[in-house]
């Protein structure tokens, strides 16, 4: 069971995402379709909470990666609470998450967090609280009923609930705040600045694998767990003891195994591994040649990646065919035939960084 299912299962929510602002800082750009790590800011937004049971994208239509019930607010661009009151109108869970369309460091460490503390006895929800300490209203997971009862209040006090503030609701409401490591997610992307902000901190070497690997993953439509160290150590066993092509490619088949097999990527990876491995020590003469284990028959002596005694027979992990003398790891020539030589990768590969 996943922690995503597990945070279901637990609290069971529907997700509202307000997605009509004009975006006037952005030159009035579609904000949530912009792409940041490959992939648009909406999704990203939506890949935090894979397990909402109804997922509600209030703005004008477009396409998204995961199933979604457009809704539209009114009037259209009337604000964050004419948004969340056309979102709620979709939702039938008891737990209501309400997320901006432009947050592209939020993950499901903080979605479960807000899910948690909304559970807490006497709490009407929880928001996130900025490293500078603000309340993010639109970072915030609901309860349904309080909620609903405090957007008729403000419309029976207001008349209506196009271009009210956020705080004429949240104020109505008993509110638990979730500060610490997770203020982080509330990084949102108003300018041009913020978003090449954005790009460039996905592109950081802590961060840049994972990201890739999540954005992949979501262009290829596929749900896998992947052990990055144990690819990558895979692939480094395939490049140094193989050849440098074998590292994509040994990880290609690994997958591939695992999706045709249903069997774990990771147990896959140590096996093809300790076949790189294998293949290493071979070329390298440490692997014990087995007794006539191939016969080679020449003129001469044969010394190399393997053992050859006797005037004409040569006992090797591979096959050694030489009219002469060859001297070399993995390498026979002799009588005008060259053999193949295995290149071995130089230490440290280079990272490769996806074009934005």
């Amino acid at each position: 069971m996943t922690d995503h299912q597990t945070a279901h299962d637990q609290h069971p929510y529907d997700v509202v995402v307000p997605a009509g602002g004009a975006a006037r800082r952005l030159g009035g750009v579609d904000k949530p379709a912009v792409s940041v790590g490959g992939r648009p800011l909406l999704d990203r937004v939506l890949d935090a909470c894979p397990d909402a049971a109804t997922a509600v994208v209030v703005g004008p239509e477009r396409p998204t990666a995961r199933p979604v019930v457009h809704a539209r607010e009114e009037p259209p661009g009337g604000g964050p609470l004419a948004a969340l009151d056309a979102g709620l109108r979709h939702s039938t869970a008891p737990v209501v998450l309400v997320l901006s369309a432009d947050l592209p460091f939020l993950t499901g460490v903080t979605v479960r967090a807000l899910l948690a503390a909304a559970a807490a006895d006497g709490a009407d929800g929880a928001l996130l609280r900025d490293a500078e300490g603000r309340d993010q209203p639109l970072v915030a997971a609901y309860r349904a009923e309080p909620l609903r009862r405090a957007l008729d209040g403000v419309r029976a006090e207001h008349g209506a609930l196009a271009g009210l503030p956020l705080r004429v609701l949240s104020g109505r409401l008993a509110l638990r705040r979730v500060t610490g490591p997770t203020a982080a997610a509330s990084f949102d992307c108003d300018t041009w600045e913020d978003i090449e902000a954005a790009r460039a901190r996905i592109r950081e070497h802590g961060t840049v694998l994972d990201e890739w690997i999540t954005a992949a993953k979501a262009e290829l439509g596929i749900e896998l767990d992947v052990d990055t160290a144990a690819l990558l150590d895979l692939a480094r066993d395939a490049a140094h003891g193989v050849a440098r092509p074998a590292a994509p490619l040994t990880t290609f088949l690994v997958g591939y195994a695992a999706a045709q097999q249903g069997r774990d990527v990771t147990d896959l990876a140590e096996k093809a591994a300790a076949l790189a491995n294998r293949w290493a020590a071979e070329g390298a003469g440490t692997a014990e040649a087995p007794e006539a284990a191939g016969t080679a028959e020449g003129a001469g002596t044969v010394e190399g990646a393997g053992t050859a005694e006797g005037a004409g027979k040569a006992e090797s992990t591979g096959t050694a065919e030489s009219a002469g003398k060859a001297e070399s790891t993995g390498t026979a020539e002799g009588a005008g035939k060259a053999g193949v030589t295995t290149e071995a990768a130089p230490e440290g590969e280079p990272e490769a960084k996806p074009a934005e």
